[in-house]
């Protein structure tokens, strides 16, 4: 069945990094787009990043542009988000998620903190 693996979540300081990772099993990987999205506390859950299935197109949320970079390794069967300049305002809970056949899979969710 699909499976997601999410890792690399943390706590960071202002103006660090962390580069999350998705493990995917249980799919052709390579032919679905991969999204990133995150739900802070009693927020709803939001949109942060998509790539293509072939990692040649890719979209940002507008509050990630230029700080976050989504990337994906078909091989590894992986897909990544590298986050930069981080804010407190990115806390949240981070989700990987593919779309096949009408229906949504998710991971279990990474959780990011960023705080001094």
């Amino acid at each position: 069945q699909v499976q997601f693996v999410e890792s690399g979540g943390g706590l960071v300081q202002p103006g660090g990094s962390l580069r999350l990772s998705c493990a995917a099993s249980g799919f052709s990987f390579s032919s679905y787009a991969m999204t990133w999205y995150r739900q802070a506390p009693g927020k709803e859950r939001e949109l942060v990043a998509a790539i293509s299935s072939d990692g040649g197109s890719t979209n940002y949320a507008d509050s990630v542009k230029g700080r976050f970079t989504i990337s994906r390794d078909n091989a590894k069967n992986t897909v990544y988000l590298q986050m930069n300049s981080l804010k407190p305002e990115d806390t949240a809970v981070y989700y990987c998620k593919m779309h096949r056949w009408g229906r949504d899979y998710w991971g279990q969710g990474t959780q990011v903190t960023v705080s001094s």
